[in-house]
């Protein structure tokens, strides 16, 4: 089915750091951390749509190997995805109007 889809690593290279959390802090309003991370939600989202599997996203994205740690994997990656669903959703309000 995703057999026409770009290999993730073309689009996103290596993009793990140190610097992401294993959650995203929840809030009503868009935090210092999201704004930092915007790149990373963008690269969710299109991951998402791309149909990468959960093993790619969070070794490209995360540096965290699924066959190594399936419970935390699986926790950072829904964890940012709702963030990022989210701020595409209602948090980019708040970046436009403090444009």
């Amino acid at each position: 089915m995703w057999e026409h889809r770009r290999p993730l690593g073309e689009y996103m290279g290596n993009q793990h750091s140190s610097e992401h959390a294993e959650a995203p802090p929840k809030s009503d309003n868009l935090t210092e951390y999201d704004r930092a991370q915007l790149k990373l939600y963008a690269r969710l989202l299109d991951a998402e749509a791309d149909g990468a599997t959960l093993s790619e996203i969070v070794l490209y994205l995360f540096g965290i190997d699924a066959s190594r740690e399936p419970k935390r994997a699986q926790r950072v990656h829904a964890s940012h995805l709702k963030r990022a669903h989210w701020i595409a959703q209602q948090g980019y309000r708040e970046l436009l109007w403090k444009a």
